[in-house]
């Protein structure tokens, strides 16, 4: 029976390969089970066998970078005594995972750059919007912990900074996927952090 499950899980495995390499080369419309079975090399019954469909499937291909984004929130949340380090430490994360992290990177760019926004995918959005919200609000929670602590400067408004410290990350993610030949992203981490705390006019 173990090995069972461990073949079963490792069958798993090998789809959810297949599919972020179809969903991210060919995008979300373009992509079949019956492709993404021929690339996992075999047939489309041990796709059902794990997933509903292929929103289902594909809900399982964003959850590569959806996870890890839920877990940094919640990790830099037992963070607020600490407010400069916790957003050093997503920001460290959120681009490291991008440079290093080949199927974090791939299901950004999926969600991003390859899928065509339809009805069907209304629970993936959903998770995706919920993110977004956290990681507005985590940084907004920490900015307005730093600007007590007199560790930064800045006069705007918590809530638009928590904003701005969401659209700045996922501007340098959407160009340098858009783009990757345009500038290393492991050489320009150091840069875009600091562009960031000059944003926040840290001390």
């Amino acid at each position: 029976m173990r090995r069972t499950k461990e073949d079963a899980e490792k069958t798993r495995q090998t789809v959810l390969e297949a599919a972020l390499k179809l969903f991210s080369r060919d995008g979300y419309s373009l992509t079949t089970l019956s492709r993404i079975a021929k690339e996992a090399g075999c047939s489309r019954g041990p796709i059902y066998w794990h997933f509903e469909n292929k929103d289902d499937l594909y809900e399982a291909v964003l959850s590569y970078s959806q996870e890890p984004l839920e877990a940094l929130v919640a990790e830099c949340s037992e963070m607020l005594d600490a407010p400069i380090e916790a957003m050093n430490r997503f920001i460290e994360q959120w681009l490291g995972l991008l440079a290093n992290n080949r199927q974090y990177r791939q299901s950004f760019e999926i969600l991003l750059n390859k899928t065509e926004l339809t009805e069907a995918m209304t629970r993936t959005l959903k998770r995706e919007r919920a993110l977004t919200q956290s990681i507005i609000g985590l940084f907004q929670v920490l900015v307005e912990r730093a600007a007590e602590k007199g560790l930064i400067t800045t006069q705007e408004n918590p809530k638009e900074l928590g904003l701005l410290s969401y659209t700045y990350l996922m501007g340098i993610t959407q160009t340098w996927l858009f783009s990757p030949k345009l500038f290393s992203l492991k050489k320009e981490m150091p840069f875009f952090q600091r562009q960031f705390w000059a944003l926040l006019g840290k001390k």
